[in-house]
């Protein structure tokens, strides 16, 4: 039997962190040594104690990290991570242009994946989204989330209006010239696909893409009910980052998408 892929946990303090060492100590090929949140400091998960600092993966000998913390807090562990040597994966969204070319620039010694969405529902929705794109004239984007939720849109938002603004650059012009109650219409993204943001208490982590043509409409959809939607894709690529050179955005290389 091979040796386990020794792995730590950032913010393993938080109800995502929480679930994501659970997962790690389910997996028969990964083994979870760190867990950190400065926030817990002292609490138990899995058998292992939650510690306040970066230094405590490191002492554990952790060779894959995961990150699913705000992006203030990534922006300071990843390059901490890439300067050690450990392989990072990030479910952590808000990003811009500039962290991720200084995060490519870092990881030349080990790997990075950053995922705006884990769900492997999800990953083909957003692939399903872009391959539609082309063939459809309008198209508004509409997700939903928990009440705890700070941000909006989405990451998973943005990163499929992205790519299907990256698809198709043809969209009918918005018709609307004058909204009762602003904002209305929800956001403008890329392409000028509107993007709408609910935040609802009792909803975990739900999308919408509505595409319509003349006569017609295609309406993709993908809920996660548990966190645990979030976890194959979690395991998967602590498995397999390693595998994957440098800065790895989204799961679809992972899943051959």
């Amino acid at each position: 039997m091979s040796t386990p892929i020794k792995v730590g946990v950032v913010g393993a303090g938080g109800r995502m962190g929480a679930t994501v060492c659970g997962a790690v100590a389910a997996d028969p090929v990964l083994r979870l040594v760190a867990a950190v949140d400065p926030k817990a400091v002292g609490h138990e998960v899995h058998g292992i104690a939650i510690a306040g600092e970066l230094r405590a993966l490191a002492d554990a000998g952790a060779e894959v990290v995961v990150d699913f913390t705000v992006a203030d807090s990534a922006r300071v562990t990843l390059p901490w991570l890439a300067m050690h040597g450990m392989h990072a994966v990030v479910g952590t969204t808000g990003f811009t242009a500039t962290d991720l070319a200084d995060f490519r620039g870092a990881f030349s010694g080990s790997n990075c994946l950053i995922a705006a969405n884990f769900a492997i529902s999800a990953v083909l929705m957003m692939r399903f989204a872009e391959l539609a794109a082309p063939f459809f004239d309008t198209a508004e984007i509409i997700e939903l989330h928990h009440d705890q939720k700070i941000d909006a849109p989405s990451g998973t938002a943005v990163a499929t209006a992205n790519r299907m603004a990256a698809a198709s650059a043809d969209w009918a012009a918005d018709p609307t010239q004058h909204e009762v109650f602003p904002g209305a219409r929800g956001g403008v993204g890329p392409a000028g696909i509107h993007l709408h943001a609910v935040r609802m208490r009792g909803m975990v982590a739900h999308q919408e893409v509505i595409l319509g043509a003349q006569g017609q409409s295609l309406t993709i959809r993908q809920d996660s009910y548990d966190r645990a939607s979030f976890m194959p894709g979690v395991v998967l690529a602590c498995r397999r980052v390693a595998e994957f050179p440098g800065l790895t955005l989204g799961l679809d290389a992972l899943l051959g998408v």
